[in-house]
């Protein structure tokens, strides 16, 4: 069961559906889905695809009907992260490669996969070093995320890389006068970076070289307040983050549907702790929601899944005989 001395409360207040439940799940698009019971059910909701690229917190408020925020997301996953709220402004501060081609750059994202525990502990001590000893700002690293923190606030990007990824970084970039520290930095970073001995040993083992630093997310954590959210059943930083500003229940997630089911007396958020291509785990998850759903336990579902499809699921969608599988399926 969660532990929390405010969920009582929290429950009296409730404004969002009380027996909603939205559940962030793996891609199932392209035939993935193997069970045709499943098939059929998600063939006869209201589907769909995400309109435009969006961060996961954003999808979720979007589907709560509430409004996400205009700065401040990166201390707010920061927030997630350790448990306590960031006193300064910061911003994240995500490693790319940008690529130069005929007449353009194209921005790569660097996952973990691509930066390693020691390259990145290796970055950050090169450009605390080099570039912030007495500068009004500094870098930090939490996990396997850095972020920037500044004396000054300054525009920064809405997006993060994963989500620029193979494009075109200026479209993405803060523009106006505002934008000029955020230039500023991002020139001194990339000058630092262009002769480390970082990105000889990184390009000497067959990975790209790290050039430069997606900033985005940046401003002041919002002050904590009290406000209506279902229970959060979610390991994501910011989520978590976004939910304990806003004295929202918060759990890692628990093992199962049933599980969030016994622990929630009304609607709930979860994000299923599985591997993407664990089809047996995510079919598990789907029948035991279709099983919610049929019994009363919830009334409709907002599933969404990482290939950006998305599934508004009520009880009477069951009496759509008249349709087939879906294409978006298929």
């Amino acid at each position: 069961m969660i532990q929390s001395p405010r969920y009582s409360a929290i429950i009296v207040t409730l404004s969002y559906d009380r027996s909603a439940a939205v559940v962030l799940l793996p891609p199932i698009s392209g035939g993935r889905l193997q069970d045709a019971r499943l098939a059929t059910w998600l063939s006869r909701a209201t589907l769909g695809r995400a309109a435009g690229q969006q961060v996961r917190l954003e999808t979720i408020l979007a589907a709560l009907n509430l409004q996400y925020p205009a700065e401040g997301v990166a201390a707010l996953r920061m927030w997630g992260q350790t448990g306590e709220r960031p006193d300064v402004w910061i911003a994240a501060a995500d490693p790319v490669y940008l690529e130069p081609r005929l007449d353009h750059l194209c921005l790569h994202a660097l996952d973990s996969g691509f930066v390693p525990p020691a390259d990145l502990a290796a970055l950050l001590g090169y450009l605390q070093a080099k570039l912030a000893e007495d500068a009004h700002y500094g870098f930090a690293r939490i996990d396997s995320w850095l972020y920037v923190r500044s004396t000054v606030p300054m525009a920064s990007a809405r997006l993060p890389s994963c989500l620029v990824d193979q494009q075109l970084p200026n479209e993405f970039m803060p523009t106006g006068a505002q934008a000029g520290p955020y230039r500023a930095l991002r020139s001194e970073v990339e000058m630092a970076l262009h002769d480390s001995e970082l990105n000889a040993q990184r390009q000497a083992r067959g990975l790209p070289p790290i050039n430069s630093l997606w900033l985005w997310g940046g401003g002041h954590a919002p002050a904590q307040r009290t406000a209506a959210l279902p229970p959060l059943f979610a390991g994501d930083a910011l989520l978590r983050g976004y939910w304990l500003c806003n004295t929202g229940v918060v759990a890692p997630w628990p093992g199962s549907i049933a599980a969030c089911l016994a622990a929630s007396a009304a609607g709930f958020v979860a994000e299923p702790d599985f591997a993407a291509d664990d089809i047996d785990a995510l079919e598990d998850c789907l029948h035991a929601l279709r099983a919610a759903l049929r019994t009363g336990r919830l009334s409709r579902l907002q599933l969404i899944f990482h290939d950006g499809l998305e599934a508004q699921v009520e009880r009477r969608d069951a009496w759509r005989l008249w349709r087939r599988r879906a294409a978006l399926l298929a």
